[in-house]
């Protein structure tokens, strides 16, 4: 109801609720319920219940049990392994550090203990998972089983996560970076000079923020070893890679873009990173999207990094490197055509 500048009439509940809550408000918070109850779905299926599938595990025997022990191997329930023969020790040692293999069972042909190489480097709950499923199996065959970490983790990084919460760190600060420009001078840059003004801001963020980082973790904490130029150098990409999505996404959906970079790095990215729990522990769904995602790609290479001399980086390194030109071309090119929606017809 329209009122005179002298009516003093007190607004009616109808009124002050619109007043209180906007239209526009309640779309928001309706999102943010999606948003976090989407988040519960996402972590809570991806870690409920974590189960080892088609963990790669070589074996080294002879010639004579090497074919029936991968068949043996191969069926147990769950397809929990995916087996294959080795030939000797040294080139199982080899694919595990090369991330080949995510472990290696090696037969004693003169004894009854067998030995199982595993690598905590990649995650401390596969190695232990792997060994469960290979203590039940030894069982079986009345033989005992010895382990051996050939990729330990570092004494400052517990249950190897620390390059889990690292990546989740500067994937934060991406995202984080690119809200505050938009927050601060409009979601969508107004033309192409002041889209690329706030790119080049995030690249500097982003190298600033990817240094710190692999500081913080390496010689300051002790957490992670490994090449400080390295994870640099990996640092300044995810940042870049997670703030110039969430621009891109900015410039296609407005504020509602920062929502969109929300869900797609911290709904569906981290629990599917292979953080807590690595690939072949995670269900379906989580373990085919991981490694597409910047933080899967970002765990995967800072792990390398730190604990397999930078061994299969070329496809996450990709991934990263895809996210960062997409982002920056869609970014651009938002900021190219609402340039010309802005600028009046010719007469």
């Amino acid at each position: 109801m329209d009122r005179t500048p002298g009516d003093t009439a007190r607004p009616t509940f109808a009124e002050e609720a619109r007043e209180a809550v906007t239209g526009r408000a309640a779309l928001l918070v309706i999102g943010a319920l999606v948003l976090q109850l989407a988040f519960i779905t996402s972590y809570v299926g991806a870690f409920h219940a974590p189960k080892p599938k088609d963990v790669a595990v070589g074996v080294v025997a002879p010639q004579a049990l090497s074919g029936q022990l991968v068949e043996r191997l191969g069926r147990l329930p769950g397809r929990a392994l995916e087996v294959r023969a080795v030939p000797d020790r040294a080139a199982a040692v080899r694919q595990i550090r090369e991330r080949d293999l995510d472990a290696a069972l090696v037969v004693d042909p003169r004894g009854a203990t067998d030995t199982l190489l595993v690598a905590g480097g990649a995650g401390s709950s596969l190695a232990q998972a792997t060994e469960a499923v290979v203590t039940r199996a030894e069982a079986a065959e009345q033989r005992s089983l010895k382990v051996t970490d050939v990729a330990p983790v570092a004494a400052g990084d517990s249950r190897g996560l620390s390059s889990f919460y690292l990546v989740v760190g500067w994937c934060v600060g991406g995202y984080l970076c690119a809200a505050i420009l938009a927050i601060s001078a409009g979601a969508r840059p107004a033309n192409a000079r002041r889209a690329g003004f706030r790119l080049a801001a995030l690249a500097l963020y982003a190298a600033v923020a990817g240094l710190l980082g692999a500081v913080i973790t390496g010689p300051v904490l002790g957490a992670l070893p490994g090449s400080v130029l390295g994870l640099w150098g990996l640092g300044t990409l995810v940042v870049f890679a997670v703030g110039a999505t969430t621009l891109a996404l900015q410039g296609l959906a407005g504020i509602v873009g920062i929502g969109l970079a929300i869900a797609l790095v911290v709904v569906l990215g981290n629990p599917s990173a292979g953080g807590a729990y690595p690939y072949p522990l995670l269900p379906p769904f989580w373990r085919a999207i991981g490694p597409a995602l910047p933080p899967g790609a970002g765990t995967w290479s800072a792990r390398s990094i730190a604990y397999f001399q930078g061994n299969a980086l070329t496809c996450p390194l990709l991934v990263l490197s895809a996210w960062a030109v997409a982002g920056t071309a869609v970014t651009m090119a938002c900021a190219v055509f609402r340039r010309r929606e802005e600028e009046p017809a010719a007469p």
